[in-house]
């Protein structure tokens, strides 16, 4: 396969040269590059040396691979990395992979780049359809490839030891023009999530009359507290928390709750109170098919219990999913005869809507359980 050269939409896609070296060297220092992609650590001057001449011309001169260094048209500058890391000629398919040089983000150059190489795939190689790979957690990645037109299909599980993926496809006719818009585009929905979701879970605060309360991520000096919290009859009775609830249990948790961020599934915190203590948990749990609804759930420490902890926290992190997750509706449900969740519920806003017969699965049986919804407007 010869290798070829594409100007389109303001970049310039050539194959790479031995002058690239240096640069791709130093973007390739970038914390997220080391972190995201499969380059070598520590990126040494010959990794770079015997990618940009060996490696990529490889794999031109094969077939196996199209890779293309992103170049400003009128400097000649080097802006990032785009092409197929892999083509399989007996299926008709390849796998795009792209990385962003530090210096040209927030520039769209990384959509622009992808969408010309997803076209000459198809109409040069006559290619039927593309595979997009990330990480999960790789928010940056995800968005760039919903806007060149991927359609994100599921998550690919892993052996232990791992991080599972997401993967979406790509088929011919399915790519923005240049210049469109396209999905997922500035202003949108998914936009704004992956600039939220892309980067550490944050700290909230919460005003209580004891003092000023924090929503952290959960940390391992948590643990010995939520064993504690769920050894608890009342949270046995009301949660579905195993029993006995053993030392595992919480580890298992923690990396639960920290793998639903990095997918942006969920968003669980810690409720500390002023000395910083375990005083509950709080999760937020977005809907699968409805991005603009969630479901609370929540926990509290047996010696935080009426203090005023939970309903503080609650308006925190509704507040917080209203304005940076943009969510239209947030909903409580507990067991009927839950009545402190209810009560915590009702004090952080939430109108009790009606019960829901058999509702809920606990310990075994269908339950029927209360159900309340919160909108902005009742935190106003």
């Amino acid at each position: 396969m010869e290798p070829a050269e594409i100007i389109e939409d303001g970049v310039l896609l050539r194959p790479w040269r031995a002058a690239d070296a240096d640069a791709v060297h130093r973007a390739c220092q970038d914390p997220d590059i080391q972190r995201w992609t499969r380059v070598p650590r520590p990126y040494l001057p010959e990794h770079a040396h015997g990618y940009v001449t060996d490696l990529s011309g490889q794999a031109w001169a094969r077939g196996t691979g199209a890779p293309f260094a992103v170049c400003d048209p009128a400097t000649g500058d080097l802006l990032g990395s785009c092409g197929l890391i892999t083509i399989d000629a007996d299926t008709g398919s390849g796998e795009i992979g792209y990385w962003t040089a530090p210096w040209a983000r927030g520039r769209n150059v990384t959509v622009r780049a992808a969408r010309a190489v997803a076209r000459w795939a198809f109409d040069t190689l006559t290619l039927r359809r593309l595979i997009w790979r990330a990480e999960v957690g790789n928010h940056a990645s995800r968005l760039v490839a919903l806007r060149t037109g991927f359609r994100v299909e599921g998550r690919l599980r892993l052996p232990d030891g791992d991080r599972d993926g997401w993967i979406g496809s790509l088929l011919p006719g399915e790519v923005p023009g240049p210049g469109e818009v396209g999905p997922a585009g500035p202003g949108t929905l998914d936009a704004h999530r992956a600039a939220i979701l892309g980067r550490p879970q944050p700290t909230l605060f919460a005003a209580t009359a004891a003092g000023e309360l924090r929503l952290r991520p959960m940390e391992e000096r948590d643990l010995d507290a939520i064993v504690a919290t769920c050894r608890d009859p009342e949270t046995i009775r009301w949660t579905t928390v195993p029993d006995p609830y053993v030392r595992a249990d919480a580890e298992s948790f923690l990396t639960f709750v920290q793998g639903t961020w990095a997918a942006g599934t969920s968003a669980c915190f810690v409720v500390a109170d002023p000395d910083d203590r375990y005083a509950g948990s709080v999760d937020l749990r977005l809907h699968p098919t409805d991005p603009l609804h969630a479901d609370v759930g929540f926990m509290t420490a047996p010696w935080a219990r009426g203090r005023g902890y939970l309903p503080a926290a609650l308006i925190t992190l509704g507040t917080w999913g209203f304005a940076a997750l943009g969510l239209a509706r947030i909903e409580w449900r507990a067991n009927v005869g839950n009545t402190a969740s209810r009560r915590a519920a009702e004090k952080a806003g939430f109108t009790v809507e009606g019960t829901a017969r058999g509702a809920l699965t606990h310990r075994g049986a269908r339950v029927d359980a209360w159900v309340g919804g919160l909108l902005a407007e009742d935190l106003a």
